[in-house]
């Protein structure tokens, strides 16, 4: 059987010291950076940038995977730029916040702040056009670093939902949008744009991730691993291995299962490193569960949406009404008026942008009463 490599390592702290050697230990099995970087090639640098929040947060990329990174790629004759299009804020501002632009500038490397896009035609796929940065089809290297997070909408995001910073800043609620409320058709869209940017590398910042309501809001917590590999997927589903969740709790590791991707399922997978359940914390906090994952009858889902779905609610005594979560909200199903920030829940695709992007932590998930008994009856479990 075809196997693809994923290196597992585990690694306790982000000193500049040990990490360096923490990183050239788990690249080693697949031959090191100079098996991905030769002398003269460009190097794009694909951190997880959402929004400008310090590192201690685990929101965004740790800054010091970011520098020891481009220390070997340098090391390794690359050149390197450092990019991505956050989902709140100028791209430099937020590079600022989460302590990456120090980095950049220390480092003596370019950002790429992902302003300019190239209309790329992406097949026969469920979007048939992608409007992707220029900088990082412009590169001869793409090494893409997620933080391992939970996601209200995906359930995970790690290698290929980190790949999704590659849509240009608006347009990305313009997919949530073309996908609607389906969280498969949307899954099945970041499955085909990590296939058409292929990155060389995938290196995940699993030191400090987030349970919980993340990528945004949740609370950071110490895992202790780092994870490498070749195919986005296959990284994933070591992923969550490491935290024991069932990959039907993860909507690109469900579609990808279900159509045969490969490296969504282990027997694809050679593993370099220790078994993932030796790494894994004692306890984890998943995403709350936004939907019963089965299917039901047009002329039932629609009066049984409240109850089947997860919603985005406010916290009256955390919004600051900054209007944030309305220039985001791709279906505008959200407005001020003298009573505070409304949503309306038929408009509501459930995407969770708002959840995602809020920097006060105001938007929390509520889950429908079908949806809360069916996790009642049957409790999501760890592999």
């Amino acid at each position: 059987m075809k196997t693809t490599p994923v290196s597992l390592h585990a690694a306790s702290s982000y000193d500049p010291d040990s990490l360096t050697a923490n990183l050239r230990s788990l690249l080693a099995p697949l031959g090191g950076m100079e098996a991905f970087v030769h002398p003269g090639d460009r190097v794009l640098l694909k951190p997880n940038l959402l929004s400008g929040k310090a590192p201690e947060k685990a929101v965004t990329t740790h800054p010091e995977i970011v520098r020891a990174i481009i220390h070997l790629v340098q090391e390794a004759g690359g050149v390197v730029k450092v990019g991505d299009s956050p989902g709140i804020g100028k791209p430099e501002a937020v590079a600022k916040k989460c302590g990456i632009w120090e980095v950049i500038e220390t480092s003596g490397v370019e950002f790429a702040p992902f302003c300019e896009f190239v209309n790329v035609a992406a097949g026969s796929g469920t979007f048939q056009h992608l409007e992707l940065a220029r900088d990082i089809l412009d590169t001869d290297v793409v090494i893409n670093l997620p933080k391992l997070k939970t996601h209200q909408m995906m359930g995970l995001t790690c290698g290929v939902k980190n790949l999704f910073g590659a849509v240009v800043g608006l347009r990305k609620p313009q997919l949530h949008l073309q996908a609607g409320t389906s969280k498969a058709t949307f899954a099945l869209m970041l499955l085909e744009l990590a296939a058409h940017i292929r990155p060389a590398l995938t290196i995940v910042d699993a030191i400090i991730g987030m349970e919980g309501d993340g990528p945004g809001s949740g609370d950071p917590i110490q895992i202790g691993a780092l994870i490498a590999g070749i195919e986005p997927l296959a990284v994933d589903t070591i992923a969550c291995e490491l935290l024991g969740v069932s990959p039907d709790a993860v909507w690109t590791q469900k579609i990808a299962r279900e159509r045969g991707l490969f490296g969504s399922v282990r027997e694809e997978i050679e593993l370099f490193g220790p078994p993932p359940e030796q790494l894994r914390p004692p306890r984890f906090t998943p995403a709350h569960s936004s939907d019963l994952n089965f299917s039901l009858p047009g002329f039932l889902k629609r009066p049984l949406r409240r109850s089947l779905t997860a919603r985005p609610v406010v916290d009256n005594r955390r919004c600051q009404v900054c209007g944030i979560c309305i220039e985001a909200c791709p279906p505008h199903a959200m407005r001020i008026d003298a009573h505070g920030l409304q949503i309306d829940e038929h408009v509501c695709i459930r995407c969770f942008c708002c959840q995602e992007l809020c920097p006060h932590a105001a938007l929390h998930t509520r889950q429908g009463l079908l949806l809360r008994l069916a996790q009642f009856l049957n409790p999501p479990r760890r592999s």
